[in-house]
């Protein structure tokens, strides 16, 4: 019997999923209690059939639509504007994760008085936000990758250092997510494989980062099922509503698994994407195996356990990586840095800024800014073997 493809669930948000559902968008922004939304999107988007139909559904609604990949502060300033000026009161957070993230913070910041720095995620300083302050989110991806629709956080860029920096309040949360896998249906395949991939290493690292933690694990595992099984389908056929409605599930699992913690690809792929102005998704795509090389002794027990889930050919984790290097080359995903425009002359920066970012945390083996530094150049020269593993 065929899976049905609609659903409501409430784990971690009231969550609307399936075909078609973008029709009830003005229901969601009525139950989340938004008459003047904003609709923050992608550069992308902003002349797509998809976004002038939800400005033609939603009365009083706005549209901003400045918002590149990799957002920086000076969107979220624009976007910030834009809300005050045309009294707004929540933000409608549609497109990729760029979008989301940037209208997530849009609402955080919409009554706050101090600084958007004096909000990132480190201690405690998510409690120097006024609550009252936060506006209303309802978000809708078009894009089944970081899973932002189900964060408290938006991962936003410093343009005066370069950095990626994550501004977190718990509010941040959308009321509303819809999962509408229709809108999903014209993303390239190249896209879809490297925002496909970027999901799998979000249940990836969750499920390998240390801790105990058995419901990410739980949902991490069935999150990189679901994508080993159709994400070549999503990626082979664009129309295959069912594909691209299990992977945006899988999406939002690995946004909901990672609060266990991330490792090493996403504390790479950080700094790279703000020096370099890589995409994101395709930039874990690549360096997935280098850091999965410099884990080796730490996570054999775990990828013996993916193997198992995933029924590969061969189990542990040199069936796991002899699958990740299949899959990706199946999907098109380049096997070196250099490949995307990425050079070795920053090398030191992205160590040192990798070492510091908060996904370096989660991962097996702790790891220092010369040991991020060399996997950064393994992955820059495509050198998966001069990855030398911790003992």
């Amino acid at each position: 019997m065929t899976t049905p493809l609609c659903g409501n669930w409430n784990y971690p948000t009231t969550i609307w999923a399936g075909p078609g559902r973008i029709a009830e968008l003005g229901a969601a922004c009525a139950r989340a209690g938004i008459e003047r939304p904003l609709i923050v999107t992608d550069e992308g988007l902003i002349a797509s059939p998809m976004i002038k139909n939800a400005l033609g559904a939603l009365k009083n609604a706005a549209l901003f639509g400045a918002v590149r990949g990799n957002p920086a502060a000076s969107h979220v300033e624009a976007g910030l504007a834009a809300y005050r000026a045309g009294g707004h009161d929540g933000v409608v957070a549609f497109g990729g994760g760029s979008a989301l993230d940037a209208g997530k913070v849009v609402a955080f910041m919409s009554g706050q008085t101090r600084p958007l720095w004096d909000f990132e995620d480190i201690g405690d300083w998510w409690t120097r936000a006024d609550p009252a302050g936060i506006a209303p989110v309802v978000a809708v991806p078009t894009t089944a990758g970081t899973g932002s629709e189900v964060g408290r956080a938006g991962v936003i860029l410093n343009e005066e250092t370069h950095q990626k920096k994550i501004i977190f309040h718990p509010q941040m949360m959308p009321r509303i997510v819809i999962l509408d896998a229709e809108l999903t249906v014209g993303l390239p395949r190249a896209v879809t494989a490297a925002t496909g991939i970027d999901a799998f290493v979000h249940c990836f690292e969750a499920f390998c980062a240390p801790g105990f933690h058995p419901l990410a694990d739980g949902v991490a595992l069935e999150g990189m099922r679901l994508i080993h099984r159709f994400l070549p389908r999503a990626c082979a056929d664009g129309r295959d509503i069912e594909a691209r409605a299990q992977m945006l599930a899988a999406a939002s699992m690995g946004a909901t698994a990672f609060q266990k913690g991330l490792g090493g690809v996403h504390a790479i792929a950080h700094p790279v994407g703000s020096w370099f102005n890589t995409h994101h998704g395709l930039t874990n795509a690549v360096i997935l195996p280098y850091v999965l090389a410099f884990n080796r002794c730490a996570i054999a027990d775990k990828t013996d356990v993916i193997a198992r889930v995933l029924n590969l050919p061969a189990g542990g984790y040199d069936g796991f990586l002899t699958w990740v290097l299949e899959m990706r080359r199946e999907l098109g995903i380049p096997h070196s840095l250099a490949a995307i425009g990425v050079t070795a002359d920053k090398a030191e920066i992205i160590g040192r800024e990798a070492a510091i970012d908060p996904s370096a945390g989660g991962n097996p083996i702790p790891v220092d800014a010369a040991a991020l530094e060399r996997i950064f150049r393994a992955a820059v020269d495509g050198t998966l073997g001069a990855v030398v593993s911790a003992a």
